[in-house]
């Protein structure tokens, strides 16, 4: 396939991975993004940004494991602030059924005594007695890495332009569309998934890896952000209401925060909030191109954006190159 100009629209995590790659590949790159500041509105600020595939195993497709593991590593070759700490995973004692069917699940992980857990996150030793930690896992701190990506793009030569969408004038280059939900209009099986966060900051309890606390109704996960700050999230909701947190959703969101430690009773609460991602029916992101070739549809994230992002840039910039064939590349 000869090569052409490219438009990339969309400045989440997976148009900035796109445009990267491709300018670092030597093509034309020009971003365009509708919001006029850059990274306030898009769903990839709701991310918890954990590089995790074995942890996600538990619950995902295995070529979302198997390209995961790609996909750190590719995070591990770009990003100099990746966090190679691992990941935790742990319950409280009337849910230790739920940690051995997790274990049975998953892999690459080594189960924690007390004393193990101790060694590995202090703060937990006396709140769990057996932990789960794959230690070959990772995280980045969400607002840093898509700062970074950003600069990145730029230093590489690509044309940003915010508060553009895409105009008529585009079509005469090759279109790779990662504006999420913004295309569904292209993307008829693309659906909607609420996830919510809260953001806060304390010094009373330090966690050096993302903890992900096993519950029947409420499961959620703590990313450390460095600065005293942790991300907490809950699994994601079928939903596509994009309002604000209810009083509910938040105080169930504190409670298990709560459980995970009693200090974070007392953190002081920097940020609620709550975002829409796309997805498509498995919860496997894509490249779906359309148009002959004219338009690549780069889309799905669901919660495994930040993981596969860079995976899928490299299956699209292939596809470019060499008319490459890629299992997340549909054509």
């Amino acid at each position: 396939m000869t090569r052409r100009r490219i438009t990339v629209a969309g400045a989440g995590i997976i148009g900035l991975w796109q445009a990267l790659t491709l300018a670092r590949r030597g093509f034309g790159v020009m971003l365009v993004d509708r919001e006029v500041e850059p990274l306030t509105r898009s769903a990839s600020r709701h991310a918890g940004a954990m590089l995790a595939p074995w942890v996600e195993a538990e619950s995902a497709p295995a070529l979302v494991r198997d390209y995961g593991v790609e996909g750190l590593v590719l995070w591990r070759d770009v990003y100099p602030d990746v966090v190679n700490n691992g990941s935790l995973v742990v319950a409280v004692a009337r849910d230790q059924p739920d940690l051995v069917r997790f274990a049975k699940l998953t892999a690459h992980h080594q189960t924690l005594d007390r004393a193990g857990l101790a060694a590995v996150e202090p703060d937990l030793a006396d709140r769990f007695s057996s932990a789960l930690f794959f230690a070959d896992e990772a995280h980045v701190a969400t607002p840093h890495a898509l700062a970074f990506l950003l600069q990145a793009c730029q230093d590489a030569g690509v044309d940003l332009h915010f508060g553009r969408a895409l105009e008529e004038s585009d079509r005469e280059t090759i279109i790779i569309d990662c504006r999420g939900l913004g295309s569904r209009h292209r993307l008829p099986d693309l659906r909607g998934v609420r996830g919510e966060r809260l953001l806060i900051r304390t010094s009373d309890v330090t966690f050096a890896r993302p903890i992900r606390l096993l519950h029947p109704r409420h499961p959620l996960y703590v990313v450390p952000w460095g600065e005293n700050r942790y991300l907490v999230g809950a699994t994601m909701i079928e939903s596509e209401d994009a309002g604000p947190m209810s009083v509910r959703s938040a105080l169930e969101l504190m409670g298990a925060a709560y459980t995970l430690h009693p200090a974070f009773g007392e953190a002081e609460i920097l940020e609620l909030s709550a975002g829409v991602r796309p997805a498509f029916p498995d919860n496997v992101p894509r490249a779906r191109v359309l148009d002959g070739g004219a338009s690549i549809m780069v889309n799905g994230a669901y919660r495994h954006g930040f993981l596969l992002a860079p995976v899928l840039a490299q299956a699209v910039a292939n596809f470019l190159q060499s008319g490459a064939g890629h299992r997340l590349l549909e054509h």
